[in-house]
């Protein structure tokens, strides 16, 4: 076969694929309004109500934070304006654009670090014809619009566009401020990206690295798009912005059964005077296990992004399914460079549903029958967390590093 028709082979499995996963998102939005429109039980999230009773108070010149729960940045509410003036279908559309677009910007993360485009493919593939993503989308969730400002900020970062990373980087943490995490180890990436070649990397050397002008100059314009925005929104909508949109997720203590190992400490003590103590107190697993990833694999970003986004969803105060999609959305760019076997790979999978199968049980008696299953939601949900930590060191143990020196290596061998 000439290399012109591998070429236009390759094209045309890059577009059915993606042309599929589009397809298949339709079918369930349109199946999602006639769920809704027949149904008792609802296919439509109830975070898309809030957002599009957001978007209907902006357009009215009133703040979103009138609307009770509406707890995102204002610019969520201003993108679906559209679904006001044009249909209430704009806005899952838009999140089911920006879910197949992630998986166009997998795809090209991939390649760029040394894949071919068949294999490229079939692991974006994990992402574009995931159920998980597919069914968050198209019931009107707005993780897809994180996924795509992540995504496009790693690949920026491995073309070396960094203008254009911090400006994605800083509208990120706008939009959902756990991507702060990220901030310690894409600065060690950018400061220490000329020694990656080499093994002289200690500690010490690494963070003194980090006095460098081009990490200064993506520290400040991501500096300036975040103040800028939320200057921009306090002038606006005042106080209730930055309660609602920063502080709140900062302070906040969910006594509802969630996935987190905390849920049920908050719950027993909410009237607590220690209760706020608390709620900070659990802040710091994170930043101590969030401090040593960065340091340990900042030199694989993708690897060392994923790691730290399951570390601080496993072991945040709340966790619910969703914010499993944080780190799903970078899985696909760690699954090529593992040494599981497939048998090894299925049953570590396995595992991981199995905790959530575990988990669902008693919360299905304590949500519909109505049963007191706290202790058990709570004791499946600590379960559930040592299998996270269990698949996380196979992924770190069978992990074979992709550092830029050994992507610069695999891309001269595909062009030569």
């Amino acid at each position: 076969m000439s290399r012109d028709s591998m070429f236009l082979f390759h094209l045309m499995n890059f577009w059915t694929l993606h042309g599929v996963a589009f397809v298949v998102r339709l079918f369930f939005v349109a199946f999602g309004i006639y769920q809704d429109k027949i149904m008792e039980v609802k296919y439509t999230d109830i975070d898309f109500h809030v957002f599009m009773d957001g978007a209907r108070l902006v357009t009215q010149g009133e703040s979103p934070y009138n609307r009770s729960t509406y707890r995102y940045t204002p610019l969520l509410a201003w993108m679906l304006s559209p679904s006001i003036y044009l249909t209430s279908c704009f806005g899952k559309l838009l999140f089911v654009i920006c879910d197949v677009l992630s998986g166009v910007l997998l795809y090209h993360i991939l390649t760029h670090r040394g894949l071919s485009r068949d294999a490229a493919c079939r692991f974006s593939a994990l992402w574009l014809l995931n159920p998980l993503p597919i069914g968050v989308s198209t019931r009107g969730n707005a993780e897809a619009l994180l996924a795509i400002l992540v995504l496009s900020t790693l690949l920026s970062l491995q073309l070396k566009r960094h203008l254009t990373a911090a400006i994605l980087y800083g509208l990120s943490v706008h939009m959902k401020i756990y991507t702060v995490i990220y901030a310690l180890p894409i600065a060690l990436y950018i400061s220490n990206r000329k020694e990656l070649m080499t093994r002289n990397r200690g500690v010490f050397r690494v963070i003194q690295r980090l006095l460098s002008i081009e990490l200064a100059l993506f520290a400040v314009i991501a500096g300036a798009v975040f103040l800028g925005l939320t200057l921009i929104f306090y002038y606006m909508y005042g106080w209730n912005f930055l309660q609602e949109t920063y502080l709140y997720h900062l302070t906040r203590r969910d006594i509802r059964h969630n996935f987190s190992p905390y849920f049920y400490m908050f719950y027993l003590t909410v009237e607590s005077e220690w209760s706020f103590v608390l709620g900070l107190v659990t802040f710091l697993p994170q930043v101590i296990l969030l401090l040593f990833t960065s340091l340990a694999f900042y030199a694989d970003l993708p690897l060392c992004c994923f790691l730290n986004t399951a570390l601080f969803v496993t072991f945040n105060k709340v966790c619910t399914s969703q914010y499993f999609l944080w780190y799903l959305c970078l899985l696909p760019l760690v699954l090529p460079h593992l040494r599981l076997t497939i048998k090894q790979g299925i049953g570590l999978l396995l595992l991981w549903f199995t905790g959530q199968g575990l988990w669902l049980a008693p919360a299905y008696y304590l949500e519909f029958e109505g049963r007191n299953a706290f202790v058990f939601i709570w004791l499946a949900g600590l379960l559930f967390l040592i299998i996270n930590s269990v698949v996380m060191v196979q992924i770190i143990n069978n992990y074979i590093p992709n550092t830029v020196g050994q992507q610069r290596k695999k891309i001269k061998e595909r062009m030569d």
